[in-house]
């Protein structure tokens, strides 16, 4: 507003300036109207120039709040300020035309002088500003793509320390297991032989597990679930080494039952149960 009044204010109410339009052919009157008027459409482009911009930085600050969530929403914003800058550097080569063409004209001014100064600082300073939005655009974007990679390192990380611990797990676990691993027979005296599992002779005291017995003769266990066992004879006896009290021998429907009363105080001599049946 203030420039369009300093240049009305230059052709309109400057009686000099009138005066000297009086004296000019009808064609120079009509060109230098022609350049005022293009002048006076110029002072509107700028304006809308300012608008322009303003409503690239609130659509980059959206964006920057959102982190660019759109991959193409970068591209259109870097196209926008390319071709804002491009209008802008249009608009300072018109001025530049209109300012050499003027002062020839009849209508030049001091207040037209001062009118293409401030058409020329603003334009100057919309330039600087659309390259500090573009600058600003390039660092988000290395910023944004430095937080993506540090973002990817994490993961992976995170990844890999989810696997290690999962393997850790599954280590102990393992472990756990092996730790609380037990085995038991129940066989007949002539089968415990025949598996080298006892060795026994005429007025000879009974060995067991002397040597190379069959281990793949026993069954595996858990020492933590094996509380009862069914012995599925009417006769044992058990030959393996046991603290006293640890287990009992209970009777079921004629059958005979092997019964842990104390898991850990059971299993603290050997992890081997041996039983003799019938």
């Amino acid at each position: 507003m203030v420039l369009t009044s300093m240049l009305f204010s230059c052709n309109v109410n400057n009686e000099k300036e009138q005066q000297s339009l009086a004296e000019v052919t009808k064609q120079e009157l009509a060109t230098a109207l022609n350049e005022r008027d293009q002048l006076l459409s110029l002072v509107k482009e700028v304006s809308a120039g300012l608008n322009e911009i303003k409503q690239l930085e609130n659509i980059m600050t959206i964006a920057a709040n959102k982190q660019y969530e759109n991959p193409g929403q970068k591209n259109r914003i870097l196209a926008d300020i390319a071709c804002l800058k491009k209008k802008i550097q249009q608009r300072k080569t018109h001025l530049d035309d209109l300012e050499s063409k003027l002062q020839k004209s009849t209508i030049n001014g001091k207040e037209l002088q001062e009118t293409i100064k401030a058409l020329r600082t603003q334009i100057d300073s919309q330039m600087e500003e659309i390259e500090s939005l573009r600058q600003q655009l390039t660092a988000a974007n290395e910023h944004i793509g430095a937080l993506n990679n540090a973002v990817d390192s994490l993961n992976t990380t995170v990844s890999t320390v989810t696997g290690e611990r999962y393997a850790a797990q599954e280590a102990s676990v393992k472990l756990e297991n092996k730790l609380n691993a037990c085995f038991y027979v129940i066989a007949t005296k002539s089968e415990l032989k025949k598996h080298n599992i006892i060795e026994s002779g005429f007025l000879r005291k009974t060995k067991l597990m002397k040597g190379d017995f069959d281990k793949d003769f026993f069954v595996i266990s858990d020492k933590r679930t094996l509380t009862t066992l069914p012995l599925n004879a009417t006769k044992v006896k058990v030959l393996s080494s046991h603290p006293e009290n640890s287990y009992e021998l209970i009777e079921e429907n004629g059958q005979k039952n092997l019964k842990i009363n104390n898991p850990d105080k059971f299993w603290s001599l050997s992890n081997y149960l041996v039983i003799q049946k019938n």
